[in-house]
Formats: C-alpha cells, sequence, structure tokens
C-alpha cells in the first residue's frame, strides 16, 4: 500500500500509514526536548520519523538520529528523509534499542514516545505493528532509559512522554540507568481535567532536584490555546 503525505512546512513531508502515523504527543514532547543547535541527537523508537522531524524544524540541531526497529515505519522515514531533501542532518538508522546499534557516550539529546501500556495490561490491536506502538512488546520503559543512559553523555539529557500513571516507573528507570529526573511537565485537555500526558527530562549524572513546570492546556472552550498554537507552528530555530 502507498504511504499517504503529511505536510508539516513547504519544505517538509513525511509519509505515514495506518500503523505508523502521530498525534499531538510528539509535538508536546519535540517541543520540550529544548534542542540546541550544537546538540547530537537521537530518537528511540522513531517510527515514521515525526520526532526527528518535528526536533528538526523546532531546533535545528547538529544532526538527528532516529533508530526503529519496524522495518516497515523505518521504510516511511527513510521516504521522508528523502523527500525533504535531509539526509545530511536526519539519519534513520534499523535497530534494537535494547543492542548497542550506536556509538555510546555520543548524544546530547535522547527522545522517546515510548508504548505507554504494559505488556499484560489493556486490550491488544490483532495488527502486531500498531500493538507493539501501544504496548511494551518491543521495549520497556527500563529498556529505554538503560538505552539513553548508555547513549548519552555525562550531563545529556533524556526527554520522553508518558501517561500519569506511570511517572513512578518513569522515574524509578531513569534513576536504576544514571538518570536524575529535572523537569518535569503535565498536560490536560483544559483547566479542571486530570492530566492525560507527562512530559519528563532526566539528566546523566546528575544531583537530585526536579522542577515542576505549569501545566500545559490543550483547549480554551472550542478551540486550541495559544500555548498548543504556538507549538503547532513553531518554526523558529533556537539559537544554543
Amino acid at each position: 500500500m502507498e504511504p499517504q503525505w503529511e505536510t508539516l512546512s513547504p519544505d517538509l513531508r513525511i509519509a505515514v500509514s495506518l500503523e505508523h502515523r502521530f498525534g499531538t504527543d510528539a509535538f508536546l514532547l519535540s517541543d520540550f526536548s529544548l534542542a540546541k543547535r550544537r546538540d547530537r541527537v537521537v530518537d528511540l523508537g522513531a517510527g515514521c520519523g515525526i520526532i526527528p522531524f518535528l526536533i528538526y524544524k523546532m531546533y535545528c540541531p547538529k544532526i538527528i538520529y532516529g533508530l526503529e526497529i519496524q522495518p516497515s515505519a523505518f521504510s516511511l522515514f527513510s521516504a521522508s528523509v528523502e523527500a525533504s531533501g535531509l539526509e545530511e542532518k536526519v539519519i534513520p538508522v534499523l535497530g534494537d534499542l535494547r543492542e548497542k546499534v550506536l556509538s555510546p557516550d555520543a548524544f546530547d539529546l535522547v527522545t522517546c514516545n515510548p508504548p505507554y501500556q504494559r505488556a499484560s495490561h489493556g486490550i491488544h490491536s490483532p495488527n502486531g505493528e500498531r500493538s507493539a506502538a501501544r504496548h511494551e512488546l518491543l521495549a520497556t520503559i527500563e529498556d529505554v532509559c538503560k538505552a539513553a543512559g548508555r547513549l548519552l553523555k555525562t550531563g545529556g539529557r533524556l526527554c520522553i512522554c508518558q501517561r500519569p500513571e506511570r511517572l513512578c516507573d518513569a522515574i524509578e528507570a531513569m534513576r536504576k540507568a544514571g538518570m536524575e529526573p529535572k523537569r518535569l511537565r503535565f498536560a490536560a485537555k483544559e483547566p479542571g481535567k486530570a492530566p492525560w500526558l507527562f512530559l519528563l527530562e532526566g539528566k546523566k549524572g546528575a544531583s537530585p532536584f526536579l522542577r515542576v513546570e505549569p501545566t500545559l492546556y490543550l483547549y480554551q472552550g472550542e478551540e486550541y490555546t495559544p500555548e498548543l498554537l504556538q507549538i503547532y507552528r513553531k518554526e523558529q530555530r533556537d539559537e544554543g
């Protein structure tokens, strides 16, 4: 089946399929990452490549690798890189994050939008690729943090998003992998609603101190909030 194409900007196009798509969480995590121009970045479980593309669009770091285990997603990601002319900036890599595919101690920033549910929880999709995107079939939060701890330089950062019920799991996994949680932000649909997502940054080799940032709200009545609109439209590539 031919992929569908989504346009992120006039010069950035990304191929998607029914199994490998993206949502609001990818935009929130990319914005939260605060990548710098000098950074070497790797996104774990890159899927169709949406987070590497968004980080490039928002921050233009030195280079971004996207590690993906599923050949079908890797194929979409590679097609998007070629179509957008980003071969020198965004590098798709086919491989398992649990294996030593990339060089250790080589990256300033690792990002990951992991499966949200444990393998034993919830109803699994009969489609194996969709199920792997939603459940921890191919990698757990512990696997993600262990890989990040191996790939990051001392002082490097891991940024992830997850469901609020997994917050303790994420903090514990970060600390076991040698990273200290430093920045936490919750995202909620609107004021008065419980958060549906959290964004968490851990720093390799850092001392304990966690800053909780103001909650990010998605809707103001029937409309998107100004902050969410700014994230969706973000084009400025911050200097760092």
